[in-house]
């Protein structure tokens, strides 16, 4: 269990040392990473830390909702434009170029479940409200395209959304295996072409019309 602090600079303490936490397991993997680590890094003393985790469990649910967090806050605004053949074309682009950027290291929310999932059914439970809330998002535009009719009526908005979050995982588990972000393009341009083949000639001339 965690707790929420009711001032300022108690919640400025905890998010302290939720980032140094999510940053050490990002470097480190959850197994490596002990509470005295955390507590230097973060600058907290051994009081803080358990004012506002029970046990190291509790600090690993944090660290995987704040690694959700972070990944739906970096993919926000391409997400947004998720809603046509044009804006799938840069949301997917992004994707790819996020891991040049980033060394080919794969998905965040990916690498925790491993390490966490399998420990503690409630980090499990936070890691696939971060995927839910990704695939809601992409759910979002697909459902705003057939709206417009720019699916053809026979398509599942919410299917093709698995279908790309899938599509995309896999991408990025390659990638980091790989360590070739290649592997993520191969995955994206396969989530292409399923959404295209799911679009009527509506959704074409709009992207030519842009």
């Amino acid at each position: 269990m965690s707790t929420e602090p009711r001032t300022r600079p108690g919640r400025a303490t905890r998010a302290r040392i939720v980032q140094a936490a999510t940053d050490l397991v990002a470097e480190r993997g959850a197994a490596d990473t002990s509470l005295d680590d955390v507590r230097k890094r973060a600058h907290a003393s051994k009081s803080q830390l358990y004012l506002y985790f029970d046990d190291r469990d509790a600090l690993m649910r944090a660290v995987a909702q704040a690694t959700c967090q972070a990944v739906m806050d970096n993919q926000a605004d391409a997400l947004a434009e998720f809603d046509s053949l044009a804006g799938i074309e840069r949301y997917l682009d992004m994707t790819v170029a996020d891991q040049v950027q980033k060394q080919a290291r794969g998905c965040p929310i990916g690498s925790l479940v491993p390490q966490l999932a399998e420990r503690d059914d409630d980090a499990r439970v936070e890691l696939a409200v971060g995927y839910a809330r990704w695939e809601q998002g992409l759910r979002g535009g697909l459902e705003r395209m057939a709206a417009r009719g720019e699916l053809r009526k026979d398509a599942d908005p919410s299917q093709l959304a698995k279908q790309t979050l899938a599509l995309l995982q896999g991408g990025l588990l390659l990638t980091k295996a790989r360590r070739d972000p290649g592997e993520l393009r191969a995955a994206a341009d396969a989530a292409l072409a399923l959404i295209r083949a799911a679009t009527t000639p509506k959704a074409t001339n709009r992207a030519r019309s842009r």
